[in-house]
């Protein structure tokens, strides 16, 4: 039977819970804010919207600049790697058979398993047993960005929607209570699906999104009232 672990799901779980949480909390925080002041509906939906379309943009862009500047690192480690083995293929072979002992082989099987991996392809055994690199975690801009943007839109839609539906005299209320919702099922749902407890999961992003709603709502306010 093979075993089932959750290592693998770590790269795209974190984008989609990042995003998601992001759109969720920033959008039902900015129509909080907005209805708080005294704006009517199609103001509120008006910014919304533009909430939604700019975190979407602003949560691709961050990705794709940072998960590029991993994929620059891990190629420029890559080539420096490769010219290291053209050049003195010896010392890199007594290189990762050290790190095979360091992880419990005796040096004669360390050795003879660092030359066998290394007959198939050497830069992929340096890259995965000396750099830490894998298929499964490397770096891709593009997908992250649109991972992210799509993570983002689908979260704050939910609050938009909400506000969209709601009855104008308890649009606040109800986009707070269901965004709180929503928190509480994403973070219980990536608990879930990373092996962690899923009432701490969809505790703390509860929390942090009742304090974001509350501190707009009084900034709402407090701007509404002074207008």
């Amino acid at each position: 039977m093979r075993e089932r672990h959750g290592t693998h799901r770590t790269g795209w779980l974190r984008a989609s819970v990042l995003g998601a949480n992001d759109g969720i909390v920033s959008t039902a925080s900015l129509l909080i804010g907005v209805a708080a002041a005294g704006a009517d509906r199609a103001a509120v939906l008006t910014a919304g919207i533009a909430g939604l379309v700019a975190g979407a943009m602003s949560m691709a862009a961050g990705e794709y600049v940072s998960v590029s500047s991993q994929a620059d690192s891990e190629r420029s480690d890559l080539a420096r790697e490769r010219r290291e083995l053209e050049d003195d293929p010896e010392a890199e072979h007594r290189e990762l058979a050290a790190i095979y002992v360091g992880r419990g082989l005796d040096p004669k099987l360390a050795s003879e398993v660092a030359r066998q991996l290394a007959a198939k392809d050497a830069l992929a055994a340096h890259a995965r047993d000396e750099l830490g690199f894998s298929e499964m975690l490397r770096a891709r801009p593009i997908q992250a960005a649109l991972s992210s943007a799509a993570a983002f839109a689908a979260g704050a839609a939910l609050p938009l929607v909400t506000a969209l539906l709601a009855p104008p005299a308890v649009v606040m209320t109800l986009v707070a209570a269901l965004s709180l919702v929503f928190l509480a099922a994403l973070g219980a749902l990536a608990a879930r699906v990373g092996g962690a407890g899923v009432a701490m999961g969809a505790l703390r992003v509860t929390f942090w999104g009742a304090i974001a709603m509350a501190i707009t709502a009084a900034i709402g306010r407090i701007f509404g009232v002074a207008a």
